[in-house]
């Protein structure tokens, strides 16, 4: 079938947009220009940038510098984004220009699209859905905000459940006694309950990291603007901004008390990196000490029997693999 388009309009000119499509000239210029890969931004990132607009709109109306009509249909517009709707409207590349103006103009370009229908007026990607925003504090903020709601949301329930996983099977086999190794070779004897202990203990100590380096991440770039000075927001707004979107998202978010390090900076995401690696590196060593006590069932250790879940081999029949361990050692090199 062949494809219908609309014209469109920024500072370089003309430029052809699917005639369905949601978003404008500049996302359409990007589409074009970032075709690297298939891989377009994590939906995560894309709910967060929901956030700042939906948040932003909310701050420059109780600023008094934006319209209560058009702050709240831009409001409306982003909810239906952070909902899960829409995502198809969003194709840039993930490999793009540096600062992330591509994706950030096409969340502008979007959001006031939809906001537009919603008002039956005009709604500006820059004049409103952008107003008192940069891309250079946007994106730092999005990525700030994706972490730590994915974190809280997902990851530390999973750590959570796990630990309790393991302290339920320690009271159930705690007592039963195996032997210990040192190279893969017989040492002295230790208890179930010391072993499944000793990965608990890892999965808590992984968790605690992650939480003390998210408390890092928690202060916010959006205020900084394009190059930390504020310029073009209002003093008020990056407190106001942090305090909205806090009560939004039900946790705890602050204004940085240096844009300066924020913007030119990815180091508190670095240091928090490196604690999710630690988180990585423990469930690696859970699932390979797996794989091993369940090795066999007649040449290998057979301390234990994982649970069965489909068969091992299209042809020996009975085999079964260890297959959730091998999926989680996949998914720590992801």
């Amino acid at each position: 079938m062949t494809q219908e388009y609309r014209i469109e309009k920024d500072s370089m000119g003309e430029v052809k947009v699917p005639a369905d499509a949601l978003y404008q000239a500049q996302t359409q210029r990007a589409v074009d220009n970032f075709h690297f890969s298939k891989h377009t931004m994590p939906v995560a990132f894309i709910q967060a940038l929901a956030y700042i607009k939906q948040t932003a709109a909310l701050t420059n109306a109780q600023l008094g510098h934006l319209e209560g009509d058009i702050a709240e249909a831009i409001s409306d517009a982003a909810q239906t984004i952070i909902d899960g709707e829409h995502y198809d409207q969003f194709p840039i590349d993930v490999f793009q220009t540096g600062s992330g103006t591509s994706s950030n103009m096409n969340a502008n370009e979007v959001i006031a699209t939809l906001a537009s229908k919603r008002l039956g007026g005009d709604v500006s990607p820059n004049d409103h859905v952008n107003m008192g925003q940069s891309s250079n504090d946007v994106v730092p903020t999005a990525i700030q905000i994706s972490a730590v709601l994915t974190i809280e949301n997902k990851l530390i329930p999973a750590l959570n459940a796990l630990s309790s996983a393991l302290a339920e099977k320690r009271t159930e086999i705690g007592e039963k006694v195996k032997t210990g190794r040192t190279h893969l070779m017989d040492a002295m004897p230790v208890t179930f309950d010391q072993e499944l202990g000793g990965w608990q203990f890892q999965i808590e100590h992984a968790k605690q990291g992650i939480e003390r380096s998210l408390a890092a991440v928690r202060p916010l770039a959006q205020g900084g603007t394009a190059v930390g000075t504020g310029i073009n927001a209002d003093p008020r707004f990056a407190a106001a901004f942090a305090d909205n979107l806090s009560q939004v998202t039900r946790t705890g978010f602050s204004a940085s008390d240096n844009f300066f390090f924020n913007l030119s900076s990815q180091d508190a995401i670095v240091a928090l990196s490196g604690q999710l690696k630690t988180a990585a590196v423990a469930m690696m060593k859970i699932a390979n000490d797996l794989r091993w006590m369940n090795s066999g069932p007649l040449a290998g250790l057979g301390e234990i029997e994982l649970q069965g879940l489909q068969p091992g081999s299209s042809i020996m029949p009975g085999k079964v693999n260890p297959v959730i361990p091998e999926a989680v050692a996949m998914r720590r090199h992801k």
